[in-house]
C-alpha cells in the first residue's frame, strides 16, 4: 500500500491526503481509539474517563492540546501523521488481574474493527469501479482502512506510553513490571523512536498484508 511522497510538484493531490488523513485520525481515529478506551475502563469499574468527560464519540473531547497539534504539523508539514490523544484511567479502581490490560487492547482493537468496517465499501468500490469515477471515495476509504490498520499495530508496540507497553507490564509479574517501568519512565520515549525508525520495516509490511487480506 503506497501513498505519494511529499514535494512541490504534486502537492494539490497531496494537499487533499492531508486532508484526508487530519480528518481521519482526528475526527474518527483518535475519538473511537480512546472512547473504546473510557467504555472498557468504564465497564471494568473506572469512571475516571467518563468523570472528564471521554466516554464520548465527540472529536472535540478526544483532541489533546499537544498530540493534536502535533499531528496536525506533522501531517501537513512532512505527510508523517505523529500524535496522540489521551484517556485518563485510574487502575485502582479497576476490577480483575488483567483488568488494565484489557483496557489497553480496547483501543488498538477498536481501529481493527474499524478497519474491517470500512474494509467492505472499499472492495465494493474497487470491484465496480468506481474509483475511477469517484476518486476521493477512493482516497478516503483506503487511508481509513489501511491506517486504522498501521494505527492499531502501532499501538500494539510493548513499549510504555503506548497500548501495548501497558498490556505487557500488566501480564508479568509484579517485581519484574516494576523494574520495567521505571526503565520506560526514563528511555521509554527513546525505545519508542528507535523502535519507530527500525520497526518501519516490520510494521508496514505487516500493515500492507492485512490490508490485502481485507480488501483483496
Amino acid at each position: 500500500m503506497n501513498f505519494p511522497i511529499f514535494n512541490a510538484a504534486n502537492w494539490p493531490e497531496i494537499g487533499i491526503q492531508v486532508a484526508i488523513m487530519l480528518g481521519f485520525f482526528l475526527l474518527i481515529a483518535f475519538p473511537v481509539h480512546e472512547f473504546f478506551h473510557a467504555y472498557a475502563a468504564y465497564r471494568l469499574g473506572d469512571g475516571t474517563a467518563k468523570m472528564f468527560g471521554k466516554l464520548t464519540l465527540n472529536p472535540i473531547k478526544h483532541f489533546h492540546p499537544v498530540g493534536g497539534w502535533m499531528l496536525v504539523f506533522s501531517t501537513v508539514l512532512f505527510q508523517l501523521p505523529f500524535g496522540f490523544a489521551a484517556t485518563p484511567v485510574n487502575p485502582s479502581n479497576l476490577r480483575g488481574r488483567y483488568a488494565e490490560a484489557k483496557v489497553a487492547a480496547a483501543g488498538p482493537l477498536s481501529n481493527f474493527l474499524l478497519a474491517a468496517i470500512f474494509a467492505i465499501p472499499l472492495r465494493i468500490v474497487m470491484e465496480t469501479g468506481i474509483q475511477f469515477d469517484y476518486p476521493i471515495v477512493y482516497d478516503i476509504l483506503r487511508i481509513i482502512v489501511y491506517y486504522d490498520i498501521l494505527l492499531g499495530f502501532f499501538n500494539l508496540i510493548p513499549v510504555s506510553p503506548l497500548d501495548g507497553g501497558t498490556i505487557l507490564l500488566n501480564f508479568l509479574p509484579y517485581r519484574t513490571a516494576w523494574q520495567l517501568r521505571q526503565l520506560f519512565s526514563q528511555f521509554g520515549i527513546l525505545i519508542l523512536v528507535i523502535i519507530i525508525f527500525a520497526g518501519g520495516r516490520i510494521l508496514i509490511p505487516l500493515s500492507d498484508a492485512v490490508y490485502r487480506v481485507l480488501v483483496g
